[in-house]
């Protein structure tokens, strides 16, 4: 009886943590369904809201306010992770969604320059705006969330979660652009057809602000008293203002490769190696299907093996891999080759994604992890993320396409340094918190 007692417990709380991370994932699946659809759909939808003429030119228009919407990424995570801190992680990540709703709708409506002139441009830069305000606060919020929510000895395999539900909603936009393009004609996609996932995806977050509404507070959270009015405040984050410049830090080489090899990875399989468009989408989609699967993998083997090593393998990989792999991917004449380099790409990146959200929750205490987080990773983000497709297309445009795989390899090479000389994070207890941040997890922990 005792034995079945004691299943039956262990079933519950398996229950209930699948339930957090299922949760929480749901909303940031939505949520980058959304960030990545304007990418995946830009090659349609540029000319809607710019003057006819040079593709490449309406190509940089629209990563332009792409990468605008990296730039309100900040205040998002300011307002949002203060929120996330003071009024806790549920509060946040409702909010989140309800913002992500609202600029996929504005982009579904937004009229065409042959309509409305630069009023449709206009549009759709509030609408990224609010994207950008939206993702600001959620990748804290989220990271934060799945990471106090798990086992402590499942951090990793946990939170990798997060990166499953980011790359599940861009392959979820990818799946329904290729059903688009074998269903529509281009006439129509570029017509009215580019429209479709953003209806979807305003339908998709209404679903999840239901979900999340009813979701549970972490444990972490609710039990924790420090901070008091000063929590989620730029006060209080000044104490820890080591880890947050190291949470950029980290974030640098990272975030360009990742958008590198996913966002921008479409338009270069086309734009540069000649890909007919539906091959280098349907590239793209089987790439980050087993990219997905590799997550929770490397995240397990983190709560084994320590976070450092597979930063840094990601690192030492992606500074030497990058330039020989875009210049062969810029060279493919066919399905198979584009997807092989893509995959030994994404492999090498999964070093970073799959960790880098417990990571940086662990870095801070429970009174300013969310603000910690989400700050200074938004920061890096709007420096080098989003401005990772406009300065490829910069170099492009200029005919030195290669100075971008440089770039890359640089960034990755100065984060390298970094997790080369940081402290392991992997036994670090976020209940047990000390003016410095957590403390070593016990052995009964």
């Amino acid at each position: 009886m005792e034995l079945t007692a004691t299943t039956g417990r262990t079933a519950r709380t398996t229950r209930e943590q699948w339930k957090k991370i299922w949760i929480g994932s749901a909303g940031n699946m939505v949520e980058w369904y959304d960030w990545f659809v304007y990418a995946s759909f830009a090659a349609y939808f540029a000319g809607a809201f710019f003057p006819h003429g040079n593709p490449t030119a309406q190509m940089m228009n629209t990563a332009g306010i792409f990468a605008v919407g990296f730039f309100m990424r900040p205040v998002g995570g300011w307002l949002l992770g203060r929120v996330g801190d003071r009024r806790g992680r549920k509060a946040a990540l409702t909010l989140t969604v309800t913002l992500m709703s609202a600029s996929a709708v504005l982009i579904a409506v937004a009229p065409t320059y042959a309509v409305a002139g630069y009023g449709g441009a206009l549009v759709l830069l509030v609408a990224r705006l609010l994207q950008g305000l939206s993702v600001g606060g959620e990748y804290a919020a989220s990271a934060t969330y799945l990471t106090e929510a798990s086992d402590p000895r499942r951090r990793g395999f946990a939170s990798s979660f997060q990166y499953v539900s980011m790359t599940a909603g861009q392959i979820i936009g990818l799946g329904l652009q290729i059903v688009l393009q074998r269903t529509m004609s281009d006439a129509a996609l570029h017509g009215y057809g580019w429209r479709i996932p953003f209806v979807v995806g305003a339908l998709g977050a209404a679903v999840v602000f239901y979900l999340r509404r009813s979701m549970l507070e972490t444990e972490v959270y609710e039990t924790d008293d420090t901070g008091g009015e000063e929590r989620g405040t730029l006060r209080a984050l000044w104490r820890h203002r080591r880890e947050a410049l190291l949470v950029m830090a980290l974030t640098m080489g990272g975030t360009v490769a990742y958008y590198t090899y996913t966002t921008y990875l479409t338009k270069y399989l086309s734009n540069s190696a000649g890909l007919s468009k539906s091959t280098a989408t349907l590239v793209s989609f089987t790439a980050l299907i087993v990219f997905a699967c590799l997550q929770p993998l490397a995240g397990r083997l983190s709560d084994r093996i320590g976070r450092r090593p597979l930063l840094i393998t990601f690192a030492v990989g992606s500074t030497l891999l990058t330039v020989p792999v875009m210049t062969l991917l810029g060279h493919v004449d066919g399905y198979w080759p584009a997807l092989g380099l893509s995959l030994l790409a994404l492999v090498v990146v999964t070093g970073y994604t799959s960790i880098n959200a417990c990571v940086k929750a662990e870095l801070f205490p429970t009174g300013v992890r969310a603000l910690g987080v989400a700050l200074p990773y938004a920061l890096a983000n709007a420096l080098f993320g989003g401005t990772a497709e406009y300065v490829a297309l910069w170099f492009k445009n200029a005919g030195a396409e290669s100075g971008f795989f440089w770039y890359v390899a640089g960034c990755a090479a100065v984060s390298l340094v970094v997790y080369v000389t940081m402290r392991e994070t992997r036994d670090l207890d976020l209940t047990r918190v000390t003016a410095e941040g957590p403390s070593k997890l016990t052995p009964a922990s």
